[in-house]
């Protein structure tokens, strides 16, 4: 390749475009919101945890004192121990 005194891709019009248009291709992702779209925010909450998942997300090893009281803890409190945890 011969020495040429080009721009950094990410300087100059290309730059501009990529980032008008979202990184080109991304503007007709189904994943992002559209403008004026009614967002439907999720939490960690919705979805299924098992006793393993809060200790470890609570930063405790996965010990089996550890899971029981995550167990214990997920029976009494439901989806409020993930939202305490994983907000």
């Amino acid at each position: 390749m011969t020495e040429q005194t080009r721009r950094p891709p990410e300087t100059g019009r290309d730059a501009a475009d990529a980032f008008a248009t979202g990184g080109g291709t991304d503007s007709g992702d189904p994943a992002l919101p559209r403008a004026g779209a009614k967002l439907v925010l999720r939490t960690g909450a919705e979805q299924p945890w098992d006793p393993v998942d809060l200790a470890l997300a609570e930063g405790r090893d996965p010990t089996p004192e550890n899971i029981e009281r995550a167990r214990r803890v997920l029976e009494r409190d439901g989806a409020a121990a993930i939202e305490r945890t994983v907000p």
